[in-house]
C-alpha cells in the first residue's frame, strides 16, 4: 500500500502540480501553447525532482531554470519576464504546500483517529487537494491584481511596458529568492527540532514546532504579496513621474512655439497693413521708368515675405512652427536643411506628441552637426509619410560616427511617445550618417486624410 501511495504522491500529483505551475507561467506571459506541452514539462519536472528535490536551493534553481527555458523557447517570451515569473510560481507552490502540510500535521496530532484510519490516505488526499486550491487562489490573485498592472502595464498612456520597467522587474526577484532561502532554512531547523523533541517525548513542543512552521510559511507568503504590492506602487509612481516630465516638456515647448507663432502673426499683420503702400511705391517706380529700382524694391519685399513664411510646410500649423524654428536655427549655423514631411490634419495624433518626437530628434541632430569639425558636411533631412494606418517619420543627419553616439533623455522621450501609440523607434547608423526612424500607429484615420494627402 505504501508503494502505491508513494507512486501516486510522487508521479501523479507531481505531474498535476507541474502542469498547473507551467500553465500559470504561460498564462502570465500572455501566451498560448498546445496542451501536451504542459504534460511534457510536468514529466520533466518530476524526473528532475527525483534527483534534485525542489526544496533545496539547487533544486529550486533547477526548476526555475527549466521554467525560464520553457518560457523563452516554447512561449517566445523575453528572458527577464520568464525568469521572474518562474521564480514567483515556484516560490508560491512551496509556500502554499508548506502552509497546508503544517496545518495537516496539526490536525493529525489533534484528530489521529480521522487521519490515520486508512494508513494516512485521508491526510495525503486532503493535503494535496487543499494545497492545489490554495496555490490556484494565489496564482489567481497574482494574475488578477499584479501581473497585468505591475509587469505588463497596458493603460491608455502606456500600452506597452518600457525597457526601464522591465529592468526594474528584478527588484522583485531578489526578495523572492531571499524568502525561499529563509523558509528552507527554517524548515531544516524545525525538522531537526522535531526529531529532538520526539526522542525526548515532548508532544507539546512538537505541536509548537508545527505552529511555528505554519506561521513562518504564512508570513513568507504574505511578505511575497506585500513585496508585489509595494512594487506595483513603485511602478505607478515611476509612470506618473514620467508623465509629469513629459507634461513639463510639453508646457515649455508649447509656450515657446506659441510665442513664435504670435511673433509671426504680428509680422504678417504689419506686412498686410503696409501692402498697399508697397504696391503704390512699385507702381510709381514703374510709371517713372525706374525699372531697376522697382525690381530691387520687389526683391526686398520678397525677402520680407520669406522671413514670414514657414521653412517647412507640413500641413500641420503647430508642427510648421516647431520645425520652422528648429530648421531656422540649424540654417543659421550653416547646416543644410531639407524637409519633406507631410502630415494629415487632423490625424488622430496629439500635436504635442508629434512635437515631442520632432523637437527631441531635431535637437539631437543640431547638436550632432554642431559638434562636427569645420569642413565636414553638415545637413539635416526631415521626411515622413502616411502608409495605411501608419505614420512613418525619419530624421537623418550627419554626425561624428558610431562611437560618439550616446542615448539620452531626448531619445527616451521619443521612444515613450512611440510606445504610447503602439509604434516603435529605431536607430540606424551608416558611417557618418545617423538616421532616426519613428513609427506611429494612427488611432483613427478620418476620411479627410485621403483628401488632404491628394
Amino acid at each position: 500500500m505504501a508503494e502505491y501511495l508513494d507512486f501516486f504522491n510522487i508521479y501523479i500529483m507531481g505531474v498535476i502540480e507541474g502542469a498547473f505551475q507551467f500553465y500559470f507561467l504561460v498564462k502570465s506571459l500572455k501566451k498560448k501553447l498546445w496542451p501536451p506541452f504542459y504534460f511534457l514539462f510536468a514529466l520533466c519536472a518530476v524526473i528532475v525532482n527525483n534527483f534534485i528535490p525542489v526544496r533545496t536551493i539547487i533544486g529550486f534553481m533547477v526548476i526555475v531554470f527549466l521554467l525560464t527555458a520553457c518560457g523563452v523557447l516554447a512561449c517566445h517570451a523575453d528572458i527577464k519576464s520568464s525568469l521572474l515569473y518562474a521564480a514567483l510560481t515556484t516560490e508560491i507552490v512551496l509556500l502554499c504546500y508548506g502552509i497546508v502540510n503544517s496545518l495537516i500535521s496539526l490536525l493529525c496530532a489533534f484528530l489521529p483517529a480521522v487521519f490515520y484510519d486508512t494508513d494516512g490516505i485521508a491526510a495525503m488526499l486532503a493535503s494535496e487537494a487543499v494545497s492545489l486550491a490554495l496555490t490556484g487562489f494565489c496564482y489567481y490573485m497574482l494574475y488578477r491584481y499584479y501581473s497585468r498592472d505591475v509587469f505588463y502595464p497596458r493603460d491608455v498612456a502606456y500600452p506597452f511596458y518600457t525597457a526601464a520597467e522591465k529592468q526594474q522587474m528584478f527588484l522583485v526577484f531578489i526578495p523572492v529568492l531571499m524568502i525561499f532561502v529563509m523558509s528552507e532554512y527554517i524548515n531544516k531547523i524545525s525538522f531537526e527540532f522535531q526529531f529532538e523533541v520526539l526522542d525526548e517525548g515532548g508532544p507539546y513542543r512538537y505541536l509548537l514546532s508545527h505552529w511555528q512552521l505554519f506561521t513562518m510559511h504564512f508570513l513568507g507568503l504574505l511578505s511575497l504579496f506585500c513585496i508585489l504590492f509595494s512594487y506595483k506602487k513603485l511602478q505607478q509612481n515611476f509612470r506618473l513621474s514620467t508623465e509629469l516630465s513629459l507634461l513639463e516638456q510639453e508646457e515649455h515647448s508649447l509656450n515657446r512655439y506659441v510665442e513664435e507663432a504670435r511673433a509671426r502673426y504680428d509680422r504678417t499683420k504689419s506686412f498686410r497693413h503696409d501692402i498697399r503702400n508697397h504696391i503704390a511705391v512699385v507702381k510709381k517706380l514703374i510709371q517713372s521708368g525706374k525699372l531697376e529700382e522697382a525690381v530691387s524694391y520687389m526683391e526686398d519685399m520678397d525677402d520680407m515675405a520669406e522671413t514670414m513664411s514657414f521653412p517647412c510646410s507640413t500641413n500641420n500649423p503647430v508642427v510648421d512652427v516647431l520645425v520652422g524654428n528648429k530648421l531656422g536655427i540649424a540654417k543659421s549655423m550653416g547646416i543644410g536643411v531639407d524637409c519633406s514631411l507631410l502630415l494629415p490634419y487632423p490625424c488622430g495624433l496629439r500635436d504635442i506628441d508629434i512635437c515631442i518626437v520632432l523637437s527631441n530628434a531635431l535637437d539631437n541632430a543640431i547638436h550632432a552637426c554642431k559638434s562636427l569639425d569645420a569642413g565636414k558636411e553638415k545637413y539635416i533631412q526631415v521626411s515622413g509619410r502616411i502608409q495605411g494606418d501608419f505614420l512613418m517619420m525619419e530624421v537623418e543627419n550627419s554626425f561624428r560616427g558610431k562611437g560618439a553616439f550616446k542615448k539620452g533623455t531626448g531619445l527616451s522621450n521619443v521612444k515613450t511617445v512611440a510606445e504610447k501609440y503602439g509604434g516603435a523607434m529605431s536607430i540606424e547608423t551608416r558611417g557618418n550618417i545617423f538616421v532616426l526612424h519613428v513609427l506611429l500607429i494612427l488611432p483613427q484615420r478620418p476620411e479627410s486624410i485621403l483628401q488632404q494627402m491628394d
